[in-house]
């Protein structure tokens, strides 16, 4: 049997699920269509899809097309749920591209065009029964935007701005759909639509059949002479074009109304071409291995999504790669070694599941309870290679977490744990300068999700606040203090005496030296000064924060035969620290990041210009070779950066990216002074 798997990706809001409901519904699998507003659609099934109207994870369907399987997967169109889009189309074969006709190319098109770089891709017209659709517009668009390569195969006839009919044009034939979405063949537009119609019609074959006649010389040879092709020549043309990249087939249909649907079906069927039959992976050794997709080699299948359900536990999602998996076969992770039994296997279709056997190579398939983690390699033990792993987005926007209620963290942390083995775009870790839990992720609405499933599906309530800034405190001139400790209450007495230098070093920890002359302090009595000023370092006399970049030398003192101790050492060293600090010019440090931007030409004055609001300094510019994109490097103040990731998505319609990380410690502005104290103090 013929298996293809199809990515449905593309800019939030083109309908996307609408298309997978009726090509569903066209399929035969749903009795009706579903609808995203009233929450009953197939694949947004989720309680927070539901209530955002809006896909927040991968879902799977199948349809049989003429003894033809076709997996579709629909993806994430919002920005904050990109690493579901990446699941999505490192399971797919083909990825079918979405475009609203109303909107046309925005920067989830583009986004997900390069996601599908090395794999066939098409594009969808979608809403073209919207009154402000203009499919023509929209196709100008695509072939400015994304070259040459866009070849349109199916195409409306406009009449009074609705759309009266489609054309394929590979079978050279236009329909007419009546209120139901039924399909009637008409003739080819000539006459009864406007001259200027016909010529656009008479035009679009025309670049239709040069961008068949590209692909192959004989194809070339037969155009050239004026001869008109067949129509396998037309099916075998675009499927070698797609293969090589140089054909993007353009499709159109109003899913709402039924209309193309019957149309698109058959394109998915004739031209989509089925999976590359070699797969590279690499062995054990490091050696590349060559994988077909074929029933008679050992068992190999990658993990391309990890649900996260309360229920049922871990559930993989799975693509054969080779072999004929069956269910209750134990399997090696290339990753840990360890041995997999696959007890159950079952197919998706939303979050319906049909158990199965047997799952043959290049298909989709489910397995609950498993070890393994998303991008992890299972294979039969004779052949233990590894698959290349997805990338995933870097998680941009950081809030800090901590239960509603009291005792309640070992609770948050394992639900956590079990919803970032779904999410490779999420992390939480703690912050070891402030002792906060850091959830780190997309953004905004990303974190709104993953605190509605920890509520839902976990029982447990977190509260998300912004993350505390790690300042430090250091001085910034030498001193020479006195630390004297002297308490006498009957019988022995307490008695430390200590003269200390302090100056600017540049060391995190506290560097302690001795230069005493003379015996005046005991050495015996070296460890106790080191040991309180070692426990008074840890706070500075500012705002409290650890203090670093400092250096004691301990050059003078005195003590008592009798009264003194290591304890009365200790806290003259004590009583010297906080005098010291005081009289050395303490001040605070701030924490600077090197921080990574990519954003489009035209964004750049204004980006740079955030920047400097910012009290960033930038230290380099690059163009992004034929992306239309600029890379700009800058260093930048980690507590100017807390809304960074919404506000450069918000100037750069979200095409734009950036990544930080720690660079060092520098001297917070005097302005800024008092008002980091004043809140520290709260």
């Amino acid at each position: 049997m013929i298996i293809k798997n199809i990515a449905l990706a593309g800019h939030a809001g083109t309908g996307k699920t609408t298309l997978l409901e009726a090509l569903l519904y066209q399929g035969g699998c749903v009795e009706r269509m579903g609808s995203v507003a009233a929450g009953t659609t197939v694949s947004d099934a989720a309680p927070e899809e539901i209530k955002r109207h809006s896909s927040v994870y991968t879902a799977t369907g199948s349809i049989m097309l003429d003894g033809q399987k076709i997996n579709l997967l629909d993806t994430p169109g919002m920005f904050d749920f990109a690493g579901g889009m990446v699941q999505g189309i490192s399971a797919a074969d083909c990825v079918m591209i979405t475009v609203s006709g109303k909107s046309g190319v925005r920067v989830g098109t583009k986004k997900a065009y390069r996601a599908a770089e090395g794999k066939p891709r098409m594009f969808v017209v979608t809403k073209l029964d919207d009154e402000n659709a203009n499919f023509y517009n929209v196709l100008t668009e695509l072939k400015s935007a994304f070259g040459p390569s866009v070849c349109p195969v199916v195409v409306p006839v406009i009449a009074d701005r609705k759309v009266d009919s489609y054309i394929n044009l590979i079978e050279m034939k236009a329909y007419r759909y009546d209120k139901d979405g039924k399909a009637q063949e008409i003739p080819m537009p000539t006459s009864e639509v406007s001259e200027k119609l016909s010529y656009r019609v008479d035009g679009l074959i025309q670049a239709f059949s040069e961008a068949i006649a590209e692909t192959d010389e004989e194809l070339f040879e037969k155009f050239f002479s004026g001869e008109e092709f067949t129509q396998k020549e037309r099916v075998d043309g675009i499927h070698k074009g797609m293969r090589d990249g140089t054909i993007t087939p353009v499709a159109c249909v109003s899913a709402q109304m039924l209309e193309g649907v019957d149309l698109l079906c058959k394109e998915m069927e004739l031209l989509v071409p089925e999976a590359s039959d070699e797969i590279t992976a690499l062995n054990q050794n490091g050696e590349e291995v060559v994988l077909h997709q074929s029933p008679e080699e050992p068992v190999c299948v990658q993990v391309y999504q990890t649900l996260a359900d309360p229920y049922v536990g871990k559930l993989s999602m799975m693509r054969v790669i080779s072999g004929t998996l069956k269910a209750g076969a134990e399997l090696v992770n290339s990753k840990t070694g360890a041995t997999e039994k696959l007890n159950k296997l079952f197919f998706l279709c939303g979050k319906k599941q049909t158990e199965t056997a047997v799952a043959e190579a290049g298909d989709l398939v489910a397995a609950t309870k498993l070890s393994a983690n998303t991008g992890d390699t299972l294979c039969d033990s004779s052949r233990v290679v590894s698959l290349p792993r997805s990338s995933f987005p870097t998680p941009c926007y950081s809030m800090a977490v901590r239960p509603a209620a009291r005792g309640d963290e070992a609770k948050v942390a394992a639900a956590i744990q079990k919803i970032l083995e779904e999410d490779q775009t999420l992390s939480y870790q703690q912050n070891p300068a402030t002792n906060e839990m850091i959830l780190s992720g997309l953004g905004e609405q990303h974190l709104s999700a993953v605190i509605s499933k920890l509520k839902a599906d976990f029982g447990v309530d977190v509260v998300l606040s912004v993350p505390k800034i790690a300042y430090r405190e250091t001085i910034r001139k030498k001193v020479k203090v006195q630390g004297k400790y002297k308490k006498q209450s009957g019988g022995h007495g307490q008695y430390g005496d200590v003269w200390i230098e302090f100056e600017p070093y540049p060391s995190e920890e506290l560097v302690f030296e001795e230069k005493v002359f003379g015996g005046a302090v005991p050495r015996n009595f070296f460890p106790a000064v080191e040991k309180g000023l070692q426990e008074s370092y840890t706070k500075g006399v500012l705002a409290g924060f650890p203090v670093v970049g400092v250096k004691a030398i301990l050059v003078d003192g005195s003590y008592h035969p009798v009264d003194s101790s290591e304890m009365s050492f200790k806290t003259a060293a004590s009583l010297a620290y906080k005098e010291g600090m005081k009289q050395a010019e303490p001040t605070l440090l701030e924490p600077v990041g090197l921080m990574s931007v990519t954003v489009p030409d035209e964004c750049t004055g204004d980006i740079m210009g955030d920047l400097n609001k910012r009290r960033g300094r930038v230290l380099g510019m690059n163009s992004v070779e034929d992306q239309g994109m600029t890379f700009i490097s800058a260093e930048v103040p980690l507590r100017e950066m807390a809304d960074y990731a919404l506000q450069l998505r918000q100037m750069t319609q979200g095409e734009g990216t950036f990544s930080m990380a720690f660079a060092r410690y520098e001297q917070l502005p005097a302005n800024l002074v008092a008002e980091v104290i004043a809140s520290a103090s709260e």
